[in-house]
């Protein structure tokens, strides 16, 4: 159970800080000035002061922060140093929205209190232990090899999220589960047995659902177009993160609630999202939690590995990533298909001879 809590918004535009003690007795709730909240500085000095005032007695120890990007690196929480800062410095351009306001709100932190322990929770941990398949992009494999591949966000709301049903309804969270994280930034995650299997983001949070601002799955041969018409880099970055989404088709808000009180045309464009989420989206992630059993199913692998499936998803899984990614197919008389080692039963592993001699 926590001490306090509350939140600081709008700094810089709108500050205003709420806080509030354990017993619902109120810190603060008030607005004020940007000049006086113009920065993170400026807001963790507030920040501390009401702390300092409602906490006394029991002054914090430590803070954690949410960090968006851990890249490969980062699997799990840690202890935040000189060396780890500049880690996720260098992934900066694969979250430009989110992981520069993380950063300097770890070194307003270390300004204000130098020896304060200092913890980064990483958005992608949660999805870290995704096998192979739901890593790879169909691009040369060396670039996998350095750390171009499919990572998921959101990943601290969707551990919460996995902790919370294991305890309301623990029969649904040791089966199969798509769970959506809605808001200005969107995304579904595919569970089993409460560990992420699959998610609808990428190597970057602009991938998977149409967002608030950003654009969701496109055709990468449209952002190709955009920059041989001779738009920069950073003219598409700002239009992919900021312009687009509900925002940029609309051209009203990124808010869905605005969106509904609007115009017909207006409120015409959340279909966009709506049909994206439903249809091709959890499409996906619902082949993942089958365990694949339809890829399997193909003339040329027959009944036998669908068995093989249903005896082992997460083996047949890596193999047929290692299947598809890694090794030559070979055409056989009833089609394609490809084989790799560690298959979990018998009648495969005879194929496998056949196929693969």
């Amino acid at each position: 159970m926590p001490s306090a809590h509350g939140q600081i918004e709008g700094i810089g535009v709108a500050p205003r800080l709420r806080a509030s003690m354990a017993d619902g007795h109120v810190v603060a709730d008030e607005s004020f000035p940007v000049s006086q909240v113009a920065d993170h500085d400026a807001a963790f000095r507030l920040v501390r002061l009401v702390l300092s005032i409602g906490l006394r007695d029991n002054p914090p120890v430590a803070v954690g922060h949410r960090v968006v990007h851990g890249g490969s690196d980062f699997s799990e929480a840690v202890c935040i140093d000189d060396d780890v800062i500049a880690r996720l410095e260098a992934l900066i351009p694969l979250a430009p929205l989110h992981q520069p306001h993380n950063l300097t709100a770890i070194r307003a932190v270390r300004k204000a209190a130098p020896d304060l322990l200092q913890v980064a929770c990483f958005d992608t941990a949660f999805h870290a232990g995704h096998d192979m398949l739901a890593q790879l992009m169909a691009l040369p494999y060396s670039y996998y090899e350095r750390g171009i591949r499919r990572y998921g966000f959101h990943g601290l709301s969707y551990e919460y999220i996995a902790r919370r049903l294991s305890q309301v309804a623990p029969d649904l969270a040791e089966g199969r589960v798509i769970v959506a994280h809605l808001g200005n930034g969107a995304s579904l995650c595919a569970m089993r047995n409460g560990r992420s299997v699959d998610s609808t983001m990428g190597l970057t949070a602009l991938d998977g659902l149409p967002m608030g601002t950003r654009c969701g799955a496109i055709d990468p041969g449209a952002v190709l177009w955009l920059a041989q018409q001779g738009m920069t880099a950073d003219a598409i970055q700002t239009m992919l993160y900021g312009e687009s989404g509900l925002k940029g088709l609309s051209g009203v808000s990124s808010d869905m609630r605005v969106l509904l009180a609007s115009d017909e045309r207006a409120r015409g464009w959340r279909w966009i999202f709506t049909r994206t989420a439903r249809r091709r989206r959890s499409a996906s992630l619902r082949s993942r939690l089958a365990g694949l059993m339809r890829w399997c199913s193909r003339p040329a692998l027959g009944p036998i590995h669908l068995r093989c499936a249903r005896a082992s998803v997460r083996i047949w899984n890596r193999c047929l990533a290692s299947a598809l990614m890694l090794r030559p197919m070979r055409r056989t008389g009833s089609g394609s298909a490809a084989m790799a080692a560690g298959y979990p039963c018998l009648s495969c592993l005879r194929m496998k001879k056949e196929l693969w001699p």
